[in-house]
C-alpha cells in the first residue's frame, strides 16, 4: 500500500499536543516533543517552552519546573497513606469502611497535609513563573483531594495548559520524573501496523 500524504487532513490537538492524520479510512497519531510550542494558528514558535511536572500518586507526589530540556527546579512529597498489612491507601479505605481508629485518623490528617504541601509549593511556582504547559499525571481517587485542599491548587481542573501524561506512572521519585522528562522531549508516531505496513517493514530495515 502506497501512502500519499496528500490524502490526509491533519488536525492539531492542543490537549493531546498531537497532531492528528486521517484520510477517512486510515489515522495516526504524531505526538509532539513537550519542548516544541505551536502557536494557536498552527505555527512552532521560537521561543524556549517553560513547563511544571507534577506527579501524584498514594503517598508520594514530585513537582518540577522545566525550561526547554534543563530541569529549574524539583520537590519530591512523600506521606504516610497507606495501611499495614493490608496495602491499602487510607482513602480507599475511607470510601468503603468509613472511619475507624486513631491509626485511620493520623493517616488521613497527613494525607490532607500532605496535599496542602503540595499546593502551597505550587503556588510559589506558578507566582514565579509563567507556564506554557503544566504535563500532569495523578490517581483519579486522588483528585478530589488536590483540588479540594485547604490550600487551593493554584490552576483549575480544566486548565487549558494541562497536558495529561499519556504513560503509566510509577511512585513518583526524582529519577522517575526525570524519566517522564525524557519521555516528554521525545515525539512519538501512533498508527496501525495493519493500515500501514510500509511503514512497520521500512522500521524492520532500520
Amino acid at each position: 500500500m502506497e501512502m500519499d500524504k496528500t490524502d490526509f487532513s491533519c488536525q492539531y490537538d492542543h490537549e493531546k499536543h498531537s497532531y492528528f492524520f486521517d484520510n477517512g479510512s486510515d489515522e495516526f497519531q504524531l505526538r509532539l516533543p513537550i519542548t516544541i510550542k505551536i502557536s494557536p494558528e498552527g505555527i512552532v514558535s521560537e521561543s524556549e517552552v517553560k513547563y511544571l511536572m507534577l506527579l501524584v500518586q498514594t503517598g508520594s507526589a514530585s513537582i518540577g519546573v522545566f525550561q526547554g530540556e534543563k530541569c529549574l527546579e524539583h520537590k519530591v512529597f512523600t506521606a504516610y497513606m497507606v495501611r499495614k498489612k493490608q496495602g491499602v491507601s487510607q482513602i480507599k479505605h475511607l470510601k468503603t469502611k468509613g472511619k475507624s481508629r486513631a491509626g485511620s485518623r493520623v493517616r488521613l490528617a497527613k494525607t490532607l497535609l500532605f496535599f496542602e504541601d503540595i499546593n502551597e509549593r505550587l503556588t510559589r511556582h506558578f507566582k514565579e513563573n509563567e507556564f506554557d504547559r503544566i504535563a500532569f499525571s495523578c490517581s483519579k481517587i486522588l483528585m478530589p483531594y488536590l483540588f479540594g485542599s485547604k490550600v487551593t491548587t493554584p490552576f483549575e481542573r480544566k486548565d487549558e495548559r494541562i497536558y495529561k501524561i499519556p504513560k503509566h506512572l510509577h511512585q513518583p521519585n526524582f529519577e522517575v520524573m526525570l524519566g517522564m522528562q525524557r519521555f516528554l522531549n521525545k515525539g512519538e508516531l501512533i498508527y496501525d501496523a495493519k493500515s500501514f505496513p510500509e511503514v512497520e517493514s521500512s522500521l524492520n530495515h532500520l
